[in-house]
C-alpha cells in the first residue's frame, strides 16, 4: 500500500502538474518534516500556515502559565521560517 509520505508527495506532484504557483502546508508546526521534504524534492515556493488551533493552544497554555507566550511564538515562527526559507534567507531576517 501507499504510506502517508508517498501520498503527500503524490498530492504535491499533482498540484504542481495542475499549475500550482506555490505549495501551502498547514497546519505548519505538526508538518515541519513535510515542509522540509517538499522544499527538498520540488522546485516551487513553499508556504506554511499556523492554523487557528495551533495559535489558540499556545495562547491558552500561556494564560495558564505553562509557557512564555513571546518565547514560544518566536520559537514557532523560527521553526516554520527555518523550514520555508533557505538558510541565507533566514540569516537575513535575524
Amino acid at each position: 500500500g501507499i504510506v502517508p509520505g508517498q501520498i503527500r508527495r503524490y498530492e504535491v506532484g499533482v498540484d504542481i502538474e495542475e499549475g500550482a504557483d506555490i505549495i501551502m502546508v498547514k497546519p505548519a508546526l505538526p508538518y515541519l518534516d513535510v515542509i522540509r521534504r517538499v522544499r527538498e524534492r520540488f522546485d516551487v515556493p513553499v508556504a506554511a500556515y499556523q492554523v487557528s488551533g495551533e495559535y489558540s493552544m499556545v495562547h491558552a497554555a500561556a494564560r495558564l502559565g505553562w509557557l512564555d507566550l513571546e518565547r514560544t511564538m518566536l520559537e514557532a515562527a523560527t521553526a516554520i521560517e527555518g523550514n520555508t526559507l533557505s538558510e541565507k534567507e533566514v540569516l537575513q531576517h535575524l
